[in-house]
């Protein structure tokens, strides 16, 4: 997650309305960043909201160590060293935090302080004629070439984002446009700010500050600050950013005023996700965010360390050694050493392969066993966003359907409840529990109805059956014709077609009949029924962009779709697995070449089988009209279908090896869509594609990301939630509202919020705009994303910080950590509950 935060420190002031991470929209294994939002004030809704404490290893500076390196993993080498830059990335952001002033941080409630290392005082000292504040500086704070911090620096850096000056590639300037003047105070240390108009959210400017000599000329700015930084101001400086390796190095500086930093040198490593388990197990990193999967080999390392099992014995227990048994290892080695030397050399060649997987797997868990997990909740929520702007999603009510058919609840206790943490879903897209700003706002769009979904759809249009053409008619104008030109049956002719038709059906079912779909045998009804209960995952429907293989596409097959003037019987219990695919008959008949490769057709998502061929038809397919329909299978829905087309929603989602746990979330929103007769379409895109081409470009109709929330959520939350504005060429201008929906009124509610310095009214104009985001059925927030770091059991002050900022220089080892208290303490820090396995 991209975030920029800062050294933790100071308290809260009187009217706080502060800000630690600023939005930079980048997306890391589907995760949007922005940043992270918040009050100072104790709201009582805040208050009561379940909240996940930090697991750091809070330790007082004088059991920390001097010294040492920290080796800390990051996603990439970062792309640019200027946060304010479109391309900006978390590493940027966590360069950032250690090396530039922060004037605000937030603590592990999500609220807001000032930071004494840069700031004495900020505060309000005039509304009229015009909103002024007054800046006072640390008296020692200086950047790393002597120079004080003071008002040039601000003034640079507000020139630089106002965005009057078009020749800064800037990011975004929310907040700097507001700014009319900026003036020394009394003396150098005192900074004075005119606003033009008032800015409730002036807390959240400057942070982080860069100093003038990066944000005083474009070039600078453009160029200049990409691959290095001419002066810092913080616990650490930058060293060197390796080209070759990406790695950067941070060293601790020389003259920083504050509480010196404990250690010698921070090492950001760039180490994708999906390798961090076999960068931890060979012992060169000390700290990561790791996935869940990773976060259970270290339990069992762990495990095994307490019951007295070394790698080795780990290896013969549950490792590559757990499946020989006294008489395979007897057999292997009469082999081994048999007459027949070509059997012996091959049985002595896999002999040696499986010791040296032994040998491997023993080191690691012996390595992994001297890390712990430290768990939290991240500062942002995993949300299901609807595109709204064309097609289905378009229509409000469609919108408000798929919201009440997912239950909220079940999704974020899947995610979360196996890891101990608290699994209340978010009641608001502008905060997070535990912040001033929070309030649960959900009730304005309502919690998980079937019934009420199927209304909604109903009132939209949606029905069963809406996808089927009229039996013997052709779509389109050809139809329209003729049903202009008259072309129904005389009296006569109806009434002896109705006979026909009544003596047919009471005829028992043959084979020899031309049904649309038949019965599937017992074994494939058995997959189909688990699958439909949500006991077997399936990938019917699955496929990766740009991963096609040759062999591997699944062609919807013809005798699957009903032929023309087929009528479709009542399904017996045995054919009633196949209901929906029945009522899509449309759908089923979708031979669009992108679905004939994919395998996306209704006829391979839905599970459509094989016509049997007419000497093998299966008793029982049918049943005569007027039999009572069987019991629905649990979880199947008829799908449902309007003018001839069937309701079908492209769900994308990315395929990387960190994204597990998102595809599974999906799965579990495919079943529950399927329950309320909305089809889904899923296809997987890699991860590097993931935002750029789909989520920002709007190609999906659903999908999952994340948003992090914010201190400031009128200022930052706004571009997410902006009503779209078509722009001159006709395309439509979304800033960061990739669902695109919005209104004028929500709009209007921010940019009221934004302009108060009532603090009270502020907060509850938030929470009113967030009340109409939910009405607008935009974005569905799930739960607040689970935050898994490995590190070091030595080490402290650092892990899952939750929504605390780093504080960077009191990270250190622990003194005299002889290996048995490191062990000692990992029992303590870990339990058993970190052993607990995901649903």
């Amino acid at each position: 997650m991209s975030q920029i935060g800062a050294p933790h420190g100071g308290t809260c002031p009187k009217s706080p309305r502060s800000r630690t991470l600023r939005t930079v929209a980048t997306l890391t294994s589907a995760v949007l960043a922005v940043s992270a939002l918040a009050g100072c004030s104790a709201d009582d809704a805040a208050d009561a909201a379940p909240v996940a404490v930090q697991d750091n290893a809070p330790t007082p500076r004088d059991l920390v160590a001097d010294g040492g390196t920290l080796r800390w993993a990051v996603d990439a080498a970062p792309t640019t060293l200027n946060a304010f830059q479109a391309d900006a990335d978390a590493t940027t952001s966590r360069i950032a935090g250690a090396v530039l002033p922060a004037l605000y941080t937030l603590d592990q409630r999500g609220r807001p302080q000032r930071n004494p290392d840069y700031l004495e005082s900020a505060q309000v000292v005039e509304t009229e004629p015009k909103q002024v504040v007054l800046y006072k500086l640390n008296q020692q704070a200086v950047w790393s070439d002597g120079r004080e911090i003071g008002a040039p620096d601000f003034v640079a850096q507000w020139r630089a984002l106002s965005g009057r000056d078009t020749a800064y590639w800037t990011a975004r300037n929310s907040g700097y446009e507001r700014i009319e003047k900026i003036e020394r105070g009394k003396n150098d240390l005192e900074v004075r700010v005119t606003f033009s108009k008032p800015y409730a959210d002036w807390q959240s400017l400057f942070t982080p500050l860069y100093p003038k000599q990066v944000m005083g000329s474009p070039d600078s700015f453009n160029d200049g600050a990409r691959t290095t930084l001419k002066a810092t101001a913080g616990p650490f400086l930058l060293k060197s950013v390796d080209a070759k390796s990406g790695d950067v190095t941070l060293i601790r500086n020389p003259r920083w005023w504050g509480q010196a930093a404990k250690l010698d040198t921070v090492v950001l490593k760039p180490v994708p996700r999906a390798d961090r388990a076999d960068a931890l197990a060979a012992g060169t990193l000390d700290l990561a965010e790791i996935d869940r999967s990773t976060a259970e080999r270290i339990s069992l390392a762990l495990k095994d360390a307490r019951a007295g099992r070394n790698g080795a014995q780990a290896a013969l227990a549950h490792g590559p050694g757990s499946s020989i048994t006294p008489s395979k290892a007897l057999k292997s080695w009469a082999l081994a050493h048999g007459s027949d030397e070509e059997k012996a050399e091959e049985v002595r060649a896999a002999r040696k392969k499986n010791q040296e997987a032994i040998a491997r797997y023993a080191s690691a868990q012996d390595t992994l066993a001297t890390y712990v997990v430290r768990k939290s909740l991240e500062p942002a929520y995993t949300q299901l966003s609807l595109n709204g702007e064309s097609g289905p999603l378009s229509d409000e009510r469609v919108r408000r359907a798929v919201a009440r058919a997912i239950d909220r609840q079940e999704l974020a206790e899947s995610v979360l409840k196996p890891l101990g943490l608290p699994a209340k879903p978010p009641g608001s897209h502008l905060a997070l529990a535990g912040q001033a700003a929070y309030k649960d706002s959900s009730d304005a769009l309502g919690g998980q109805d079937t019934q009420e979904a199927r209304a909604l759809l109903a009132d939209a249009g949606w029905v069963p059956g809406g996808a089927e053409q009229p039996a013997g008619t052709k779509a389109g104008s050809e139809a329209e014709k003729k049903k202009e030109e008259g072309t129904e049956k005389d009296a006569s002719e109806k009434k002896e077609a109705e006979k026909a038709e009544k003596k047919e059906a009471e005829k028992p079912a043959k084979s020899t009949a031309t049904p649309a779909v038949t019965a599937t045998a017992p074994a494939d009804a058995k997959k189909k029924s688990d699958e439909a209960s949500g006991d077997a995952p399936s990938d019917e429907g699955l496929y990766i962009v740009g991963d096609d293989k040759p062999g591997d596409r699944r062609a919807v097959p013809a005798q699957a779709a009903p032929g023309a003037g087929t009528r479709v019987l009542t399904p017996a219990p045995a054919a009633a697995l196949q209901g929906a695919a029945l009522q899509a008959r449309a759908e089923a008949l979708d031979t669009r070449p992108e679905a004939l490769e994919a395998g996306t057709g209704s006829a391979a998502r839905a599970g459509a089988p094989q016509a049997v061929k007419p000497d093998r038809g299966a008793a029982g397919a049918y049943a005569p009209r007027g039999t009572a329909a069987p019991a629905a299978v649990p979880g199947a829905q008829q799908a449902l279908g309007k003018d001839g087309k069937a309701l079908s929603l492209r769900f994308v989602l990315p395929s990387g090896p960190g994204s597990e746990s998102l595809r599974t979330v999906g799965d579990r929103i495919v079943r529950m869509l399927d329950a309320v007769g909305i089809r889904t379409e899923v296809t997987k895109v890699p991860d590097e594609s993931f935002f750029k081409d789909h989520i920002a470009s709007g190609d999906y109709d659903l999908a999952l990301y994340s948003w992090p929330a914010s201190a400031f959520p009128a200022t930052d939350a706004r571009p997410i939630f902006a009503k779209p504005e078509p722009a001159s060429d006709g395309s439509l201008m979304v800033e960061q509202n990739y669902s695109r929906v919005g209104t004028d009124r929500i709009d209007q509610l921010f940019d009221q919020a934004a302009g108060t310095l009532d603090e009270e009214e502020a907060l509850e104009l938030v929470r009113q705009a967030d009340a109409r985001i939910w009405a607008a059925a935009g974005s569905i927030p799930l739960y607040q994303r689970p935050q898994l770091v490995a590190a070091r059991a030595d080490l402290v002050n650092a892990g899952a910080w939750g929504f605390a900022a780093p504080r960077y220089q009191d990270i250190g080892f622990e003194k005299d950590a002889s290996p048995k208290k490191a062990d000692k303490k990992a029992d303590e820090r870990t339990g058993e509950k970190t052993g607990e396995k995901a649903d």
